[in-house]
């Protein structure tokens, strides 16, 4: 997560920028740097991206872990990973969340454990509770992770179709002992089916607020929009205090899995799609929102998406977005999810320049004649763990090819140290 930046009020804000503009009374044009120079700036930022597997699943004699996302806590020398994770053995069929903890920055790792407050609960009719799409997160003014997914809901050993409302779960994980399961409360009539955070990063601000973004539904048919939301949170329970601007849907299920970064003092919004597009949107104060713009290279040829999330890699130096989109080596992989690609946005236009891109895992197989043996990597997280290295975590599998895949790990690492890295204390 990036660091914690201040938060603006609307009338702050436009303060602030009439002051700075009363100072531009005569400003000097400068020539937008060509793509040569942003090019060489980006590959001077990173060093290298380096392949990591965790766990091995590929050759069928382990679990396939799938949703790893990690944070820092607090360690004996340095700062230890806590990581969440969750078993799959098919579309949206997960076990029981479990976590592991790496004491010397990803090279060993304990068993995954359960965590028992966010299992399986028990409901009538033969139908269980499970949580998933699980994003842990320090939080720094009450020393706490608040590890935060929503509830899905199952039959048997099956995912059910008929799924019953679905809302933000959470448990709190405070000197290694984990607090109770609880519901994210919010009355608002637009989630009466759902609201979600899922697979979202959020923002700690500097007063302990949390801000996250809620995908919401009055009805199962109804296509979702976007609010985002302010939190309180004292270690223990989660309150929405305030409500953004709604961001109105596109086709199919509307707008998914929201992740917001801080950035340049402003906030950024990435947002899944269901319209062969994913969104972007910028705001000053977290809650009122540009228009939702489609994700499009620097010459404004829009990227193919295939309804997959998309999150931030946010260094001082630049602001870089991780996602998948169609390729040449892709183009029969389901929903185009291998390989995970990166480039820089430009803050301004909130474009991507497109000869930043590169490749932070690759595509293994051929993902024309053997689409099937490809495996897909549609649920990532990133996270920086020291101010010369970011991560990027993924559970990789194969529907089609007996739910196998391997944990794997990119470090990328940078040339110039990342100052919005914050070390858990």
């Amino acid at each position: 997560m990036s660091r914690p930046l201040h938060f603006f009020t609307r009338r702050s804000f436009t303060a602030t920028l009439a002051a700075g503009l009363a100072g531009l009374a005569c400003p000097r044009l400068r020539a937008a740097p060509s793509k040569t120079k942003i090019k060489a700036a980006a590959e001077d930022l990173i060093t290298s991206v380096e392949k990591i597997t965790l766990r091995r699943g590929r050759d069928g004699q382990g679990p396939t872990w799938f949703h790893p996302r990690a944070c820092l806590v607090p360690g004996k020398k340095q700062p230890a990973v806590f990581m969440t994770l969750q078993e799959i053995a098919g579309s949206d069929m997960f076990s029981p969340l479990q976590h592991m903890m790496s004491a010397d920055v990803g090279r060993t790792w304990t068993e995954p454990a359960p965590v028992e407050p966010l299992g399986r609960i028990p409901l009538a009719d033969g139908f269980e509770e499970g949580v998933c799409d699980v994003v842990p997160e320090w939080h720094q003014p009450t020393r706490t992770v608040l590890a935060l997914g929503h509830s899905v809901n199952y039959r048997g050993p099956k995912f059910s179709a008929n799924q019953p409302p679905r809302w933000p779960v959470y448990a709190v994980w405070r000197d290694g002992e984990w607090g109770p399961r609880r519901k994210l409360l919010w009355a608002d009539p637009r989630g009466a089916y759902i609201y979600t955070n899922n697979c979202g990063q959020r923002v700690v601000l500097p007063n302990g607020d949390i801000l996250l973004s809620f995908s919401h539904g009055a009805t199962k048919a109804q296509a979702r929009s976007l609010s985002s939301v302010i939190c309180g949170f004292d270690g223990d329970t989660l309150t929405v205090k305030h409500v953004g601007t709604e961001i109105a849907p596109t086709g199919g299920r509307g707008l998914l899995e929201p992740s917001i970064t801080a950035f340049g003092g402003r906030y950024f919004l990435t947002i899944r799609a269901e319209d062969e597009r994913g969104y972007v949107c910028v705001s000053p104060d977290g809650l009122t929102w540009t228009p939702k713009q489609a994700w499009a290279w620097d010459d404004g040829e829009p990227l193919a998406m295939s309804t997959t999330q998309q999150h931030w890699l946010a260094h001082s130096d630049a602001l870089w977005l991780v996602y998948t989109r169609k390729d040449a080596s892709n183009r029969n992989v389901l929903r185009w999810r291998s390989p995970l690609w990166m480039a820089q946005v430009d803050p301004v236009t909130l474009r991507l320049n497109r000869t930043t891109e590169r490749i932070v895992l690759p595509l293994v197989g051929d993902g024309v004649n053997d689409p099937d043996r490809v495996a897909i990597m549609g649920n990532f997280h990133p996270l920086h763990v020291s101010p010369d290295e970011s991560w990027v975590t993924v559970g990789e599998w194969q529907p089609k090819n007996g739910i196998r895949g391997d944990l794997l790990l990119a470090r990328i690492r940078w040339s110039r140290p990342n100052r919005l890295y914050v070390s858990p204390t």
